[in-house]
Protein backbone atom coordinates (compact mmCIF):
# COMPACT_ATOMS: atom_id res chain seq x y z
CA UNK A 1 0.00 0.00 0.00
CA UNK A 2 1.22 3.66 -0.90
CA UNK A 3 -0.42 6.69 -0.17
CA UNK A 4 -0.06 9.11 -3.43
CA UNK A 5 -0.72 13.25 -2.78
CA UNK A 6 -1.31 15.01 -6.44
CA UNK A 7 -0.58 18.89 -6.14
CA UNK A 8 -2.67 19.98 -9.42
CA UNK A 9 -1.80 24.06 -9.30
CA UNK A 10 -2.24 26.93 -11.74
CA UNK A 11 1.37 26.25 -13.89
CA UNK A 12 2.36 22.86 -12.52
CA UNK A 13 1.29 19.24 -11.41
CA UNK A 14 3.00 17.78 -8.50
CA UNK A 15 2.90 14.56 -6.90
CA UNK A 16 4.33 12.82 -4.35
CA UNK A 17 4.38 8.65 -3.73
CA UNK A 18 5.35 8.04 0.04
CA UNK A 19 5.38 4.26 1.66
CA UNK A 20 3.11 3.69 4.86
CA UNK A 21 6.43 4.46 7.01
CA UNK A 22 5.81 8.03 5.11
CA UNK A 23 9.38 7.99 3.36
CA UNK A 24 9.24 9.88 0.01
CA UNK A 25 9.78 7.06 -2.82
CA UNK A 26 8.91 8.50 -6.08
CA UNK A 27 8.06 12.14 -6.79
CA UNK A 28 8.03 14.35 -10.36
CA UNK A 29 7.25 17.93 -11.12
CA UNK A 30 6.03 19.55 -14.33
CA UNK A 31 4.62 22.45 -15.63
CA UNK A 32 1.07 21.75 -17.33
CA UNK A 33 0.59 24.50 -19.89
CA UNK A 34 -3.10 23.60 -18.79
CA UNK A 35 -3.15 20.12 -20.26
CA UNK A 36 -2.74 18.44 -17.36
CA UNK A 37 -4.65 15.34 -18.57
CA UNK A 38 -1.37 14.58 -20.70
CA UNK A 39 1.14 15.37 -18.38
CA UNK A 40 -0.43 13.35 -15.83
CA UNK A 41 -0.16 10.32 -18.25
CA UNK A 42 3.65 10.88 -19.09
CA UNK A 43 4.61 11.17 -15.13
CA UNK A 44 2.59 7.92 -15.06
CA UNK A 45 4.44 6.03 -17.84
CA UNK A 46 7.64 7.23 -16.90
CA UNK A 47 6.87 6.09 -13.12
CA UNK A 48 5.93 2.62 -14.57
CA UNK A 49 9.03 2.28 -16.60
CA UNK A 50 11.45 3.96 -13.67
CA UNK A 51 9.57 0.48 -11.20
CA UNK A 52 10.44 -1.73 -14.11
CA UNK A 53 13.56 -0.71 -14.36
CA UNK A 54 14.43 -0.82 -11.07
CA UNK A 55 15.16 2.52 -11.00
CA UNK A 56 13.57 3.37 -7.88
CA UNK A 57 15.52 1.84 -4.82
CA UNK A 58 12.80 1.99 -1.84
CA UNK A 59 10.42 -0.29 -4.31
CA UNK A 60 13.03 -2.71 -5.52
CA UNK A 61 11.32 -5.99 -5.95
CA UNK A 62 7.91 -4.41 -6.30
CA UNK A 63 5.74 -5.16 -9.61
CA UNK A 64 3.24 -2.66 -10.89
CA UNK A 65 0.52 -4.98 -10.90
CA UNK A 66 1.01 -4.97 -6.96
CA UNK A 67 0.83 -0.90 -6.76
CA UNK A 68 -2.21 -0.69 -4.54
CA UNK A 69 -3.13 4.19 -3.88
CA UNK A 70 -4.49 5.79 -1.21
CA UNK A 71 -5.06 9.40 -3.32
CA UNK A 72 -5.45 13.00 -1.94
CA UNK A 73 -5.93 16.01 -4.37
CA UNK A 74 -4.69 19.60 -3.75
CA UNK A 75 -4.25 22.96 -5.71
CA UNK A 76 -5.91 25.71 -7.09
CA UNK A 77 -6.77 23.68 -10.10
CA UNK A 78 -7.29 20.44 -8.77
CA UNK A 79 -10.64 20.82 -7.02
CA UNK A 80 -12.36 20.10 -9.99
CA UNK A 81 -10.31 16.99 -10.89
CA UNK A 82 -10.99 15.75 -7.84
CA UNK A 83 -14.62 16.22 -8.24
CA UNK A 84 -14.22 14.40 -11.80
CA UNK A 85 -12.59 11.15 -10.20
CA UNK A 86 -14.22 10.81 -7.30
CA UNK A 87 -11.55 11.01 -4.86
CA UNK A 88 -10.66 13.08 -1.98
CA UNK A 89 -9.58 16.56 -2.11
CA UNK A 90 -7.95 18.82 0.57
CA UNK A 91 -7.13 23.03 0.30
CA UNK A 92 -3.35 23.21 -0.15
CA UNK A 93 -2.47 25.32 2.60
CA UNK A 94 -4.13 22.92 5.17
CA UNK A 95 -1.94 19.66 3.11
CA UNK A 96 1.06 21.77 3.77
CA UNK A 97 0.25 22.92 7.81
CA UNK A 98 0.14 18.96 7.72
CA UNK A 99 3.39 18.36 6.88
CA UNK A 100 4.88 20.88 9.13
CA UNK A 101 2.94 19.68 12.16
CA UNK A 102 4.11 16.16 10.98
CA UNK A 103 7.68 16.74 10.17
CA UNK A 104 9.01 19.68 11.65
CA UNK A 105 6.55 20.88 14.70
CA UNK A 106 9.55 23.43 15.52
CA UNK A 107 8.61 25.55 12.62
CA UNK A 108 6.93 28.75 13.79
CA UNK A 109 6.45 30.75 10.19
CA UNK A 110 5.44 29.19 7.29
CA UNK A 111 5.85 30.87 3.91
CA UNK A 112 5.27 29.21 0.69
CA UNK A 113 5.37 30.84 -3.07
CA UNK A 114 3.43 29.60 -5.51
CA UNK A 115 2.90 30.67 -9.71
CA UNK A 116 -0.44 32.53 -9.23
CA UNK A 117 -0.53 32.94 -4.97
CA UNK A 118 1.59 32.96 -1.60
CA UNK A 119 0.76 31.96 1.73
CA UNK A 120 1.90 32.54 5.26
CA UNK A 121 0.83 30.76 8.08
CA UNK A 122 1.93 31.10 11.82
CA UNK A 123 2.39 28.41 14.08
CA UNK A 124 1.92 28.08 18.07
CA UNK A 125 1.52 25.87 20.83
CA UNK A 126 -2.13 24.98 21.89
CA UNK A 127 -3.71 27.30 19.16
CA UNK A 128 -4.81 26.71 15.73
CA UNK A 129 -2.61 27.88 12.68
CA UNK A 130 -3.23 31.30 10.87
CA UNK A 131 -3.66 31.22 7.82
CA UNK A 132 -3.00 34.03 5.12
CA UNK A 133 -3.01 34.01 1.53
CA UNK A 134 -3.16 36.78 -0.63
CA UNK A 135 -6.54 38.08 -2.18
CA UNK A 136 -6.85 39.62 -5.66
CA UNK A 137 -3.40 40.75 -6.47
CA UNK A 138 -1.01 38.36 -7.83
CA UNK A 139 2.61 40.81 -7.63
CA UNK A 140 4.65 38.98 -5.42
CA UNK A 141 4.31 35.16 -6.61
CA UNK A 142 6.04 33.43 -9.22
CA UNK A 143 4.03 34.54 -12.35
CA UNK A 144 5.44 38.07 -11.00
CA UNK A 145 8.84 36.34 -11.64
CA UNK A 146 8.46 34.82 -14.70
CA UNK A 147 6.78 38.05 -16.33
CA UNK A 148 10.28 39.97 -15.41
CA UNK A 149 12.10 37.29 -16.97
CA UNK A 150 10.50 37.48 -20.67
CA UNK A 151 11.07 41.55 -20.11
CA UNK A 152 14.86 40.80 -19.53
CA UNK A 153 14.85 38.46 -22.27
CA UNK A 154 16.41 35.54 -20.17
CA UNK A 155 14.81 32.15 -18.39
CA UNK A 156 13.68 32.53 -15.28
CA UNK A 157 16.31 30.36 -13.66
CA UNK A 158 18.71 32.73 -15.26
CA UNK A 159 17.70 35.27 -12.90
CA UNK A 160 18.68 33.45 -9.98
CA UNK A 161 22.24 33.62 -11.63
CA UNK A 162 22.21 37.12 -12.33
CA UNK A 163 20.78 38.50 -9.21
CA UNK A 164 23.56 36.83 -6.82
CA UNK A 165 25.96 39.20 -9.27
CA UNK A 166 23.82 42.05 -8.59
CA UNK A 167 25.65 44.96 -6.25
CA UNK A 168 22.41 47.62 -6.56
CA UNK A 169 19.25 47.06 -5.47
CA UNK A 170 16.31 49.81 -7.20
CA UNK A 171 12.99 49.69 -5.89
CA UNK A 172 10.16 48.23 -8.51
CA UNK A 173 6.28 48.14 -7.68
CA UNK A 174 5.62 44.80 -6.89
CA UNK A 175 1.48 45.23 -5.82
CA UNK A 176 1.30 44.58 -9.69
CA UNK A 177 3.06 42.37 -12.64
CA UNK A 178 2.27 44.69 -15.24
CA UNK A 179 2.77 47.97 -13.23
CA UNK A 180 6.25 46.19 -12.68
CA UNK A 181 6.97 46.86 -16.21
CA UNK A 182 7.15 50.43 -15.78
CA UNK A 183 9.68 50.58 -13.28
CA UNK A 184 11.66 47.97 -15.25
CA UNK A 185 11.67 49.60 -18.50
CA UNK A 186 12.59 52.83 -17.08
CA UNK A 187 15.78 50.56 -15.33
CA UNK A 188 16.63 49.15 -18.63
CA UNK A 189 16.28 52.66 -20.15
CA UNK A 190 18.80 53.76 -17.76
CA UNK A 191 21.21 50.64 -18.41
CA UNK A 192 21.08 49.49 -15.09
CA UNK A 193 22.78 45.72 -14.87
CA UNK A 194 20.18 42.95 -15.31
CA UNK A 195 21.84 41.40 -12.22
CA UNK A 196 20.76 44.85 -10.26
CA UNK A 197 17.39 44.79 -11.78
CA UNK A 198 16.47 40.61 -11.03
CA UNK A 199 17.91 41.23 -7.61
CA UNK A 200 15.47 44.09 -7.21
CA UNK A 201 12.72 41.97 -8.47
CA UNK A 202 13.40 39.43 -5.64
CA UNK A 203 13.67 42.45 -3.50
CA UNK A 204 10.45 43.85 -4.64
CA UNK A 205 9.07 40.05 -4.06
CA UNK A 206 9.96 39.64 -0.80
CA UNK A 207 8.91 42.98 0.42
CA UNK A 208 5.42 42.34 -1.18
CA UNK A 209 4.87 38.65 0.68
CA UNK A 210 5.73 40.30 3.70
CA UNK A 211 3.58 43.28 3.75
CA UNK A 212 0.60 41.53 2.21
CA UNK A 213 0.65 38.52 4.24
CA UNK A 214 2.15 39.30 7.97
CA UNK A 215 -0.11 42.28 8.60
CA UNK A 216 0.98 42.91 11.73
CA UNK A 217 2.13 39.27 13.03
CA UNK A 218 5.81 38.93 14.08
CA UNK A 219 7.39 36.16 11.73
CA UNK A 220 9.32 34.21 14.23
CA UNK A 221 12.02 31.35 13.13
CA UNK A 222 12.08 28.68 12.28
CA UNK A 223 11.08 29.78 8.93
CA UNK A 224 9.65 27.29 6.80
CA UNK A 225 10.35 27.94 2.80
CA UNK A 226 8.67 26.20 0.01
CA UNK A 227 6.93 26.32 -3.23
CA UNK A 228 8.62 25.89 -6.97
CA UNK A 229 10.43 29.92 -6.55
CA UNK A 230 11.93 28.82 -3.55
CA UNK A 231 13.07 25.37 -4.69
CA UNK A 232 14.88 26.66 -8.05
CA UNK A 233 15.97 30.61 -7.40
CA UNK A 234 17.75 30.11 -3.89
CA UNK A 235 18.89 33.78 -4.00
CA UNK A 236 14.92 34.71 -3.47
CA UNK A 237 15.19 33.20 -0.18
CA UNK A 238 18.48 35.24 0.63
CA UNK A 239 16.24 38.41 0.21
CA UNK A 240 13.80 37.71 2.54
CA UNK A 241 16.42 36.34 5.53
CA UNK A 242 17.81 40.40 4.79
CA UNK A 243 14.54 42.12 5.03
CA UNK A 244 13.40 39.70 7.69
CA UNK A 245 16.92 39.41 9.53
CA UNK A 246 17.12 36.16 9.93
CA UNK A 247 20.43 34.07 9.98
CA UNK A 248 20.73 30.40 7.94
CA UNK A 249 20.37 28.67 11.47
CA UNK A 250 16.63 30.55 11.12
CA UNK A 251 15.44 29.28 8.43
CA UNK A 252 14.62 25.91 6.76
CA UNK A 253 14.39 25.01 3.25
CA UNK A 254 13.70 21.31 2.83
CA UNK A 255 14.53 19.07 0.41
CA UNK A 256 11.64 19.15 -2.42
CA UNK A 257 10.31 22.68 -1.57
CA UNK A 258 8.19 22.76 -4.70
CA UNK A 259 6.42 19.36 -3.42
CA UNK A 260 4.68 20.16 0.22
CA UNK A 261 1.22 20.26 -0.76
CA UNK A 262 1.95 17.07 -2.40
CA UNK A 263 3.20 15.33 0.45
CA UNK A 264 0.89 16.36 2.55
CA UNK A 265 -1.65 15.16 0.27
CA UNK A 266 0.21 11.58 1.06
CA UNK A 267 0.19 11.77 4.42
CA UNK A 268 -3.47 12.67 4.64
CA UNK A 269 -4.42 9.95 2.38
CA UNK A 270 -3.15 7.17 5.28
CA UNK A 271 -5.92 8.15 6.43
CA UNK A 272 -7.99 7.02 3.58
CA UNK A 273 -10.49 4.18 3.90
CA UNK A 274 -10.34 3.44 -0.11
CA UNK A 275 -7.58 2.71 -2.55
CA UNK A 276 -7.42 1.98 -6.06
CA UNK A 277 -4.22 -0.15 -7.80
CA UNK A 278 -2.25 1.54 -10.15
CA UNK A 279 -3.85 -0.50 -13.44
CA UNK A 280 -7.21 1.18 -12.28
CA UNK A 281 -5.54 4.97 -11.82
CA UNK A 282 -3.89 4.39 -15.12
CA UNK A 283 -7.43 3.64 -16.58
CA UNK A 284 -9.51 6.28 -15.01
CA UNK A 285 -6.63 9.14 -16.28
CA UNK A 286 -7.42 7.63 -19.85
CA UNK A 287 -11.28 7.74 -19.61
CA UNK A 288 -11.38 10.86 -17.63
CA UNK A 289 -13.26 13.24 -20.03
CA UNK A 290 -14.12 17.31 -20.50
CA UNK A 291 -16.76 18.20 -18.65
CA UNK A 292 -19.72 18.86 -20.50
CA UNK A 293 -20.14 22.68 -21.66
CA UNK A 294 -22.62 24.38 -19.36
CA UNK A 295 -23.38 27.92 -21.21
CA UNK A 296 -26.05 28.99 -18.01
CA UNK A 297 -23.55 31.53 -17.05
CA UNK A 298 -22.13 32.57 -20.45
CA UNK A 299 -22.32 35.94 -21.30
CA UNK A 300 -25.05 37.54 -23.75
CA UNK A 301 -23.08 37.83 -27.25
CA UNK A 302 -21.49 41.49 -28.15
CA UNK A 303 -23.45 40.80 -31.83
CA UNK A 304 -25.74 37.60 -32.76
CA UNK A 305 -24.25 37.78 -36.41
CA UNK A 306 -22.02 39.05 -39.06
CA UNK A 307 -24.78 41.32 -40.20
CA UNK A 308 -25.16 43.05 -37.16
CA UNK A 309 -22.06 43.61 -36.42
CA UNK A 310 -21.87 45.57 -40.14
CA UNK A 311 -25.02 47.35 -38.96
CA UNK A 312 -23.63 48.60 -35.85
CA UNK A 313 -20.32 50.18 -37.12
CA UNK A 314 -21.54 51.93 -39.95
CA UNK A 315 -23.65 53.37 -37.60
CA UNK A 316 -21.34 54.27 -34.97
CA UNK A 317 -20.33 58.15 -34.88
CA UNK A 318 -16.76 57.90 -35.56
CA UNK A 319 -14.71 61.20 -35.86
CA UNK A 320 -12.23 60.90 -39.31
CA UNK A 321 -9.66 62.90 -38.27
CA UNK A 322 -8.82 65.66 -41.59
CA UNK A 323 -5.83 64.25 -43.12
CA UNK A 324 -3.37 65.56 -46.05
CA UNK A 325 -0.13 64.86 -47.62
CA UNK A 326 2.95 66.30 -45.82
CA UNK A 327 4.60 68.29 -48.29
CA UNK A 328 8.45 69.56 -48.51
CA UNK A 329 8.45 70.97 -52.18
CA UNK A 330 8.39 74.53 -50.08
CA UNK A 331 8.94 75.44 -46.79
CA UNK A 332 5.97 74.96 -44.18
CA UNK A 333 5.18 75.32 -40.78
CA UNK A 334 4.04 72.05 -38.70
CA UNK A 335 2.64 71.11 -35.26
CA UNK A 336 4.20 68.07 -33.35
CA UNK A 337 2.53 66.23 -30.93
CA UNK A 338 4.55 63.24 -29.04
CA UNK A 339 2.80 61.09 -26.46
CA UNK A 340 5.87 59.32 -24.73
CA UNK A 341 3.68 56.28 -22.74
CA UNK A 342 5.00 53.65 -20.11
CA UNK A 343 5.27 50.86 -23.27
CA UNK A 344 4.77 53.23 -26.54
CA UNK A 345 5.93 56.04 -28.22
CA UNK A 346 3.50 57.62 -30.52
CA UNK A 347 4.65 60.95 -32.69
CA UNK A 348 2.23 63.03 -35.14
CA UNK A 349 2.59 66.05 -37.36
CA UNK A 350 -0.26 68.79 -37.98
CA UNK A 351 0.06 70.82 -40.89
CA UNK A 352 -1.44 75.28 -40.39
CA UNK A 353 -4.72 73.58 -41.34
CA UNK A 354 -4.93 71.29 -38.19
CA UNK A 355 -5.15 68.56 -40.69
CA UNK A 356 -3.27 65.28 -39.94
CA UNK A 357 0.23 64.49 -42.39
CA UNK A 358 2.21 62.41 -40.41
CA UNK A 359 2.10 59.17 -37.96
CA UNK A 360 4.59 57.37 -36.08
CA UNK A 361 3.84 54.46 -33.86
CA UNK A 362 6.44 52.55 -32.06
CA UNK A 363 7.03 50.42 -28.51
CA UNK A 364 9.51 51.77 -26.32
CA UNK A 365 10.87 48.31 -25.00
CA UNK A 366 12.51 50.03 -22.05
CA UNK A 367 13.99 53.16 -23.70
CA UNK A 368 11.51 56.23 -24.43
CA UNK A 369 14.77 58.78 -25.47
CA UNK A 370 15.82 55.73 -28.12
CA UNK A 371 12.49 55.87 -29.36
CA UNK A 372 11.47 58.83 -30.02
CA UNK A 373 14.95 59.15 -31.76
CA UNK A 374 14.22 56.02 -34.31
CA UNK A 375 10.88 57.95 -34.86
CA UNK A 376 12.13 61.61 -35.55
CA UNK A 377 14.98 59.92 -38.08
CA UNK A 378 12.17 57.83 -39.73
CA UNK A 379 10.63 61.34 -40.08
CA UNK A 380 13.90 62.94 -41.59
CA UNK A 381 13.98 59.93 -43.88
CA UNK A 382 10.70 59.90 -45.21
CA UNK A 383 10.35 63.21 -46.78
CA UNK A 384 12.30 64.16 -49.71
CA UNK A 385 13.68 67.93 -48.55
CA UNK A 386 13.63 67.43 -44.43
CA UNK A 387 14.95 71.27 -44.96
CA UNK A 388 11.24 72.34 -45.76
CA UNK A 389 10.00 70.67 -42.47
CA UNK A 390 9.54 73.74 -40.16
CA UNK A 391 8.45 72.23 -36.94
CA UNK A 392 6.66 75.73 -35.65
CA UNK A 393 5.87 74.08 -32.11
CA UNK A 394 5.92 71.25 -30.42
CA UNK A 395 4.28 69.51 -27.04
CA UNK A 396 5.01 66.36 -25.69
CA UNK A 397 2.61 64.18 -22.97
CA UNK A 398 3.01 61.10 -21.24
CA UNK A 399 5.12 59.22 -19.34
CA UNK A 400 8.45 60.38 -20.86
CA UNK A 401 7.18 63.96 -20.92
CA UNK A 402 10.27 65.25 -18.94
CA UNK A 403 12.72 63.52 -20.65
CA UNK A 404 11.96 64.43 -24.17
CA UNK A 405 11.33 67.51 -23.73
CA UNK A 406 14.69 68.03 -21.87
CA UNK A 407 16.64 65.75 -24.27
CA UNK A 408 15.22 67.07 -27.89
CA UNK A 409 14.59 71.05 -26.32
CA UNK A 410 10.20 70.15 -27.41
CA UNK A 411 8.42 73.49 -26.75
CA UNK A 412 6.25 72.26 -24.21
CA UNK A 413 4.93 69.58 -21.80
CA UNK A 414 1.03 69.11 -21.16
CA UNK A 415 -0.06 65.61 -18.55
CA UNK A 416 -1.76 63.53 -19.86
CA UNK A 417 -5.15 64.11 -19.04
CA UNK A 418 -5.38 67.42 -20.78
CA UNK A 419 -3.77 66.58 -23.68
CA UNK A 420 -6.77 63.47 -23.80
CA UNK A 421 -9.30 66.03 -23.11
CA UNK A 422 -8.26 68.38 -25.94
CA UNK A 423 -8.30 65.33 -28.21
CA UNK A 424 -11.32 64.52 -27.11
CA UNK A 425 -13.33 67.79 -28.09
CA UNK A 426 -12.09 67.37 -31.15
CA UNK A 427 -14.20 64.19 -31.80
CA UNK A 428 -17.03 65.23 -29.92
CA UNK A 429 -17.32 69.02 -29.01
CA UNK A 430 -19.87 68.35 -26.07
CA UNK A 431 -18.02 65.34 -24.45
CA UNK A 432 -19.50 64.43 -21.16
CA UNK A 433 -17.09 61.82 -20.42
CA UNK A 434 -13.71 60.43 -21.56
CA UNK A 435 -12.77 56.75 -21.08
CA UNK A 436 -8.77 56.32 -22.18
CA UNK A 437 -7.00 52.66 -21.54
CA UNK A 438 -3.70 52.28 -22.64
CA UNK A 439 -0.93 49.63 -22.42
CA UNK A 440 -0.85 49.81 -18.63
CA UNK A 441 -2.74 52.73 -17.52
CA UNK A 442 -6.86 53.86 -17.00
CA UNK A 443 -7.97 56.82 -17.13
CA UNK A 444 -11.73 58.11 -16.97
CA UNK A 445 -12.30 61.74 -16.98
CA UNK A 446 -15.37 63.28 -16.63
CA UNK A 447 -16.72 66.77 -17.68
CA UNK A 448 -19.01 69.17 -17.17
CA UNK A 449 -19.70 72.64 -18.84
CA UNK A 450 -16.87 72.25 -20.96
CA UNK A 451 -14.24 71.58 -17.84
CA UNK A 452 -12.65 68.35 -16.28
CA UNK A 453 -14.72 68.06 -13.69
CA UNK A 454 -12.91 64.91 -12.22
CA UNK A 455 -10.63 62.04 -13.18
CA UNK A 456 -10.02 58.37 -11.68
CA UNK A 457 -6.68 56.52 -12.60
CA UNK A 458 -6.15 53.00 -11.92
CA UNK A 459 -3.48 52.81 -9.14
CA UNK A 460 -2.83 49.56 -7.92
CA UNK A 461 -3.90 47.64 -10.56
CA UNK A 462 -3.42 47.22 -14.17
CA UNK A 463 -6.36 44.34 -14.96
CA UNK A 464 -8.17 45.59 -18.27
CA UNK A 465 -5.44 47.58 -20.02
CA UNK A 466 -4.09 46.88 -23.46
CA UNK A 467 -1.14 44.83 -21.95
CA UNK A 468 -3.93 42.79 -20.42
CA UNK A 469 -5.48 41.71 -23.79
CA UNK A 470 -2.11 41.55 -25.46
CA UNK A 471 -0.70 39.19 -23.47
CA UNK A 472 -3.68 36.84 -23.11
CA UNK A 473 -4.19 36.80 -27.16
CA UNK A 474 -0.06 36.01 -26.95
CA UNK A 475 -0.38 33.46 -24.79
CA UNK A 476 -3.43 31.85 -26.88
CA UNK A 477 -1.07 32.20 -30.12
CA UNK A 478 -2.95 34.86 -31.60
CA UNK A 479 -2.56 39.09 -32.49
CA UNK A 480 -4.72 40.86 -30.39
CA UNK A 481 -5.85 42.12 -33.98
CA UNK A 482 -7.17 37.60 -34.64
CA UNK A 483 -8.38 38.20 -30.82
CA UNK A 484 -10.64 41.25 -31.09
CA UNK A 485 -12.48 40.23 -34.49
CA UNK A 486 -12.47 36.60 -32.74
CA UNK A 487 -14.57 38.10 -29.82
CA UNK A 488 -17.25 40.07 -32.28
CA UNK A 489 -18.13 36.39 -33.25
CA UNK A 490 -18.19 34.70 -29.82
CA UNK A 491 -21.95 32.90 -29.22
CA UNK A 492 -21.10 32.11 -25.64
CA UNK A 493 -18.62 34.55 -24.09
CA UNK A 494 -17.27 33.74 -21.02
CA UNK A 495 -17.91 35.30 -17.56
CA UNK A 496 -13.86 35.97 -16.42
CA UNK A 497 -14.67 38.59 -14.13
CA UNK A 498 -12.64 41.13 -13.17
CA UNK A 499 -9.76 39.80 -11.38
CA UNK A 500 -5.57 40.13 -11.45
CA UNK A 501 -3.81 39.99 -14.99
CA UNK A 502 -2.19 37.11 -13.61
CA UNK A 503 -5.12 35.30 -11.85
CA UNK A 504 -7.49 35.51 -14.95
CA UNK A 505 -4.80 32.66 -16.13
CA UNK A 506 -6.48 30.25 -13.91
CA UNK A 507 -9.97 31.15 -15.47
CA UNK A 508 -8.61 31.26 -18.67
CA UNK A 509 -7.51 27.66 -18.24
CA UNK A 510 -10.86 26.70 -16.49
CA UNK A 511 -12.88 27.47 -19.21
CA UNK A 512 -11.03 25.89 -21.76
CA UNK A 513 -10.96 22.91 -19.72
CA UNK A 514 -14.84 23.32 -19.96
CA UNK A 515 -15.00 23.29 -23.63
CA UNK A 516 -14.88 27.13 -24.20
CA UNK A 517 -13.89 28.49 -27.46
CA UNK A 518 -11.34 31.14 -28.30
CA UNK A 519 -13.96 33.23 -29.44
CA UNK A 520 -15.87 33.04 -26.23
CA UNK A 521 -12.57 33.77 -24.09
CA UNK A 522 -11.68 36.82 -26.11
CA UNK A 523 -15.35 38.26 -25.71
CA UNK A 524 -15.05 37.47 -22.31
CA UNK A 525 -11.99 39.57 -22.26
CA UNK A 526 -13.83 42.00 -23.50
CA UNK A 527 -16.65 42.21 -21.22
CA UNK A 528 -13.52 41.89 -18.15
CA UNK A 529 -12.15 45.39 -19.39
CA UNK A 530 -15.53 47.29 -19.26
CA UNK A 531 -16.48 45.49 -15.68
CA UNK A 532 -12.83 46.12 -14.24
CA UNK A 533 -13.35 50.10 -15.19
CA UNK A 534 -17.12 50.00 -13.83
CA UNK A 535 -16.83 48.78 -11.16
CA UNK A 536 -13.06 48.62 -9.58
CA UNK A 537 -11.65 51.73 -11.10
CA UNK A 538 -14.82 54.30 -11.50
CA UNK A 539 -17.12 52.25 -8.63
CA UNK A 540 -19.81 53.93 -10.54
CA UNK A 541 -22.79 54.16 -8.60
CA UNK A 542 -25.33 55.12 -11.34
CA UNK A 543 -24.46 55.12 -14.95
CA UNK A 544 -26.18 58.77 -15.65
CA UNK A 545 -22.38 59.96 -14.54
CA UNK A 546 -21.23 59.56 -17.28
CA UNK A 547 -23.46 61.90 -19.18
CA UNK A 548 -24.87 61.31 -23.13
CA UNK A 549 -21.72 62.13 -25.11
CA UNK A 550 -19.02 59.93 -24.22
CA UNK A 551 -15.82 59.57 -26.03
CA UNK A 552 -13.05 56.93 -25.83
CA UNK A 553 -9.53 56.82 -27.00
CA UNK A 554 -6.44 54.91 -26.39
CA UNK A 555 -4.93 51.57 -28.40
CA UNK A 556 -7.49 49.12 -26.24
CA UNK A 557 -10.13 50.63 -28.57
CA UNK A 558 -9.15 49.39 -31.45
CA UNK A 559 -10.83 46.55 -30.50
CA UNK A 560 -14.04 47.35 -31.79
CA UNK A 561 -15.20 44.22 -29.34
CA UNK A 562 -14.47 46.57 -26.34
CA UNK A 563 -16.54 49.60 -27.13
CA UNK A 564 -19.93 47.47 -28.23
CA UNK A 565 -19.11 45.45 -24.46
CA UNK A 566 -19.18 48.96 -22.68
CA UNK A 567 -22.27 50.29 -24.61
CA UNK A 568 -24.04 46.69 -23.52
CA UNK A 569 -22.98 47.16 -20.12
CA UNK A 570 -24.11 50.79 -19.45
CA UNK A 571 -27.14 51.20 -22.36
CA UNK A 572 -24.70 54.29 -23.62
CA UNK A 573 -23.69 55.23 -26.99
CA UNK A 574 -19.94 55.60 -27.29
CA UNK A 575 -17.83 57.95 -30.03
CA UNK A 576 -14.48 57.74 -31.10
CA UNK A 577 -11.55 58.42 -33.57
CA UNK A 578 -9.92 56.62 -36.74
CA UNK A 579 -6.71 57.21 -34.48
CA UNK A 580 -7.82 55.97 -31.00
CA UNK A 581 -4.16 54.76 -29.93
CA UNK A 582 -3.20 57.85 -31.02
CA UNK A 583 -4.97 60.44 -29.47
CA UNK A 584 -2.67 61.91 -26.33
CA UNK A 585 -0.06 62.63 -29.51
CA UNK A 586 -2.46 64.19 -31.12
CA UNK A 587 -3.94 66.38 -27.96
CA UNK A 588 -0.64 67.16 -27.78
CA UNK A 589 0.03 68.77 -31.21
CA UNK A 590 -3.76 70.39 -30.76
CA UNK A 591 -1.98 72.20 -27.81
CA UNK A 592 0.93 73.19 -29.62
CA UNK A 593 -1.14 74.59 -32.63
CA UNK A 594 -3.08 76.60 -29.99
CA UNK A 595 -0.21 77.93 -28.12
CA UNK A 596 1.42 79.54 -31.38
CA UNK A 597 -1.92 81.06 -32.48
Amino acid sequence: MYNLGIDIGSTTLKIALTDEQGRLVFNDYRRHNANVKNVANQIFDDFVLKLQNGEIPEMSGVRADDVELRLVITGSVGMGYAERLGWSFVQEVVAAAEVVKRYYPYVRTFIDMGGEDSKMIFFAEGKVPDIRMNGSCAGGTGAFIDQTATLLGVETVELNRLAAQSTNIYPIASRCGVFSKTDIQNLMSRKVAKSDIAASVFNAVALQVVASLARGMDIEPIVFFCGGPFAYLPELKKHFMRILNLSEDDCLLPDNPQLIPALGCSVMANEEKRSMSLNQLHDLLISEQTIEVDFSDRMQPLFNSKNEFETWLKSKHVYNVPRAKIDSSSKHNYFMGVDSGSTTTKLILLNENGELVYTDYRHNNGDSFRAFHEAITQLYESVENPANIEIKASAVTGYGENLLKTAFSLDYGIIETMAHFMAARAVEPDVSFILDIGGQDMKAIFVENGSIRRMEINEACSSGCGSFLETFANQLGHTAADFAQYACEAKHPCDLGTRCTVFMNSKVKQALREGATVSDIAAGFSYSVVKNCLFKVLKLKSIDELGKHVVVQGGTFRNKAVIRALELQTGVEVSFSDIPELMGAYGAALYAMQKEK
